[in-house]
């Protein structure tokens, strides 16, 4: 499993700035700081690895067909590199005042790149986007997560202290209220053999009822926030459809969009675009882990049987109570409550989980059992109205603050000052950010310690083909002059031609199976000639 984040992206200073022109600057930054790190200032731009776009498929439907190009939306066109016109690369290089007799010079500012920890950092259309290294788990899933937003926060203050134009501010959340909405997405792994339409039907009703564990929570009603209140998700009231390969546009509660970046005939990736964005960890955690128990309740056929009607609706109206009351419409003519239909997924999960012994407490599979004791407990509290459950659910905890600040200043719910509120709580800089001011007073409960976060902006999972990709980087930032999730491309110095290391297997190229190669071999032709010889 893994995320991908898009940052929202502010310059107070310069207010109508080009947002893609910004977060090309936020990328070059990093690149510049990471680089310096791996091979010194001489070599920065040298030691910077691109992204390989050779395996990717975004057009193919999981149900089974191709849409052709000329009738995708341009976001859908995730397969090619992205391109600044000429005088956006001036902009981008920070020049106010164009010298078109030297703009056609200058250097394409990088849009995209890997790292060491085995993720991807890149420009997104107009949002800089991360996506985590590959994990087996929910807690590595919060970990590689949250070095994301480290990632994102050194690189906004790396570009501060390079260019000195003023701050650029970036904020982990799903909307601008303007209408606009960026995207929080989750991918899993799954068996090419499990239909596709078991797993529609498994997870919608899931889906319409698990934001009241992990939504993020969202001042204003309606795409563009002009609705007064407040409500569970941020994403909810962007979505229009039950089934579709859009992101962008149309979004639909299962996207179909089918592109493994593995073995095609073995694997599907489930690419979830319907999360928010989380900063709590026990929400990030709940978001994974019970999505994943679900999947797996799909693949043996375990899920509880339930359709709900009309579904986005359905969704909305969920997202539009903050008392959790709301009754969802079965087809089967039950009125069940979002909190009470993830009670229902809850109890297949134990039950499955008992019958497999994956959630044994010392002989399980050592995350099953914590998971579902997480996920009783914040059902619990959240149906008892126990205030503990605002330790862990982000709107819950985002809720009370706002209803602080309303009650110490007469505040209407459409007051500016909450919507101001709204926004610094999602601004990743932990001085700032009202999230990180909560954590740090002890007011939301963490999973994981800040040692761990920090080491994962650099050290990839090792249980994955990630930590093969991140010490490529790490190790040989040279020769590594392209990689994805499929692939490593080494270019050596005496060869014409790049030598490209397929790696379809994800639970390949693990610290286990490729660690000792890395320890025994220093220089990159070495390391290559002993991976080609096993």
């Amino acid at each position: 499993m893994g995320s991908e984040t898009e940052y929202g992206i502010h310059a107070p200073l310069t207010p109508t700035a080009n947002a893609t022109v910004l977060s090309a600057r936020v990328i070059e930054a990093y690149a510049r700081l990471n680089s310096s790190r791996l091979a010194g200032e001489a070599g920065a731009r040298r030691a910077t690895a691109g992204w390989d776009y050779s395996d990717e498929e975004p057009l193919h439907d999981a149900r089974g067909w191709t849409m052709p190009r000329n009738r995708a939306h341009y976001s859908q066109l995730t397969d090619v590199e992205p391109v600044l016109d000429a005088t956006a690369v001036a902009l981008a290089h920070g020049r106010a005042e164009l010298d078109y007799s030297d703009v056609e010079s200058a250097e394409q500012p990088l849009m995209n790149m890997v790292l060491g920890n085995g993720a991807r950092f890149y420009v997104d259309h107009a949002h800089p986007e991360y996506s985590s290294p590959e994990v087996t788990g929910p807690r590595d899933a919060v970990i590689w997560d949250a070095a994301g937003d480290l990632v994102a926060l050194e690189s906004v203050r790396a570009l501060q202290e390079a260019d000195g134009t003023g701050p650029v501010n970036l904020y982990k959340n799903n909307t601008d209220n303007k209408a606009v909405s960026y995207g929080s997405h989750e991918n899993y792994l799954m068996p090419r053999e499990v239909p596709f339409s078991s797993i529609a039907e498994g997870l919608i009703p899931f889906f319409v009822s698990r934001q009241v564990l992990c939504g993020s929570g969202r001042l204003g009603l309606g795409q563009d926030g002009r609705g007064v209140g407040y409500q569970i998700s941020q994403r909810a009231d962007f979505f229009e459809a039950e089934v579709g390969l859009e992101t962008t546009i149309r979004r639909p509660i299962i996207n179909t969009r089918d592109e493994p970046h593995a073995t095609a005939d073995k694997y599907r990736r489930l690419h979830v675009i319907i999360g928010d964005a989380n900063l709590s960890q026990y929400a990030n955690y709940l978001k994974f882990g019970t999505a994943s128990l679900v999947l797996g309740l799909i693949e043996a056929g375990r899920v509880p049987k339930l359709q709900v009607f009309e579904p986005v609706a359905a969704l909305q109206d969920v997202s539009h109570d903050t008392s959790l009351q709301h009754r969802v419409r079965l087809i089967d003519g039950r009125r069940l409550t979002a909190v009470e239909l993830q009670w229902l997924y809850f109890e297949a999960a134990k039950s499955f989980a008992e019958e497999t012994g994956a959630g044994h407490p010392s002989q399980g599979d050592g995350e099953t059992h914590a998971l579902l004791t997480a996920w009783e407990e914040t059902l619990g509290w959240l149906e008892s109205g126990d205030e503990r459950a605002a330790q862990r659910v982000e709107w819950l905890a985002k809720l009370r603050l706002l209803e602080g600040y309303r009650d110490r200043g007469g505040l209407a719910w459409n007051d500016a000052k909450l919507g101001l509120i709204d926004l610094q709580w999602s601004d990743i800089r932990p001085e700032k950010g009202l999230y990180h001011r909560l954590a740090q007073h002890g007011r939301m409960e963490k999973l994981v310690d800040d040692a761990e976060i920090a080491a994962a902006v650099t050290a990839p999972p090792e249980g994955t083909r990630a930590f093969f990709r991140g010490m490529c980087l790490s190790r040989f930032p040279r020769e590594v002059t392209g990689a994805s999730w499929d692939s490593v491309i080494f270019r050596l110095p005496r060869q014409s031609r790049s030598t490209r290391i397929p790696t379809r297997e994800p639970l390949r190229g693990t610290r286990e199976l490729t660690g000792a190669l890395f320890d025994a071999h220093q220089d990159a032709e070495d390391f290559l000639r002993a991976l080609q010889q096993q």
